[in-house]
C-alpha cells in the first residue's frame, strides 16, 4: 500500500512535540545543545537534516535515545526520495537475478 501523507521532517517533530509544548524558544534549545541557533532554525524549517552530532545533544536534552533523533531523519529522507526521485529511477533498475 502507498503512502499518500506528505512525509513529516523531523524539524517539524522537535518543534511541535517537544519545543512548543515545552515552552522552550530555539534559541535557548541552541544554547543549552551548545550549537548556534541558526543549526536549530535550519532544521525546524526542514532546510538541515539531524546529524549524528546534533541528533546526541537532542537525545541527551531531552532523555530520549539519539538513535530516535536519526530514525525521525532516515525515514524523512527515505520518503521523500520514494515520492520524488524513485518513480523517476525505479524502471531504469535492472533486478539482480541469479546465474
Amino acid at each position: 500500500m502507498r503512502d499518500t501523507h506528505d512525509p513529516i521532517p523531523p524539524g517539524e517533530i522537535l518543534l511541535e512535540e517537544f519545543l512548543e509544548p515545552l515552552k522552550i524558544s530555539q534559541n535557548q534549545l541552541a544554547r543549552d545543545l551548545d550549537v548556534p541557533v541558526s543549526r536549530i532554525a535550519a532544521i525546524i524549517k526542514g532546510n538541515r537534516a539531524i546529524t549524528a552530532d546534533t541528533a546526541l545533544r537532542l537525545g541527551r536534552y531531552f532523555g530520549t535515545s539519539a538513535e530516535m533523533w536519526m530514525h525521525l531523519q532516515s525515514q524523512y529522507d527515505l520518503r521523500l526520495a520514494q515520492r520524488t526521485t524513485w518513480p523517476r529511477i525505479k524502471p531504469r533498475i535492472r533486478t539482480y537475478k541469479a546465474a
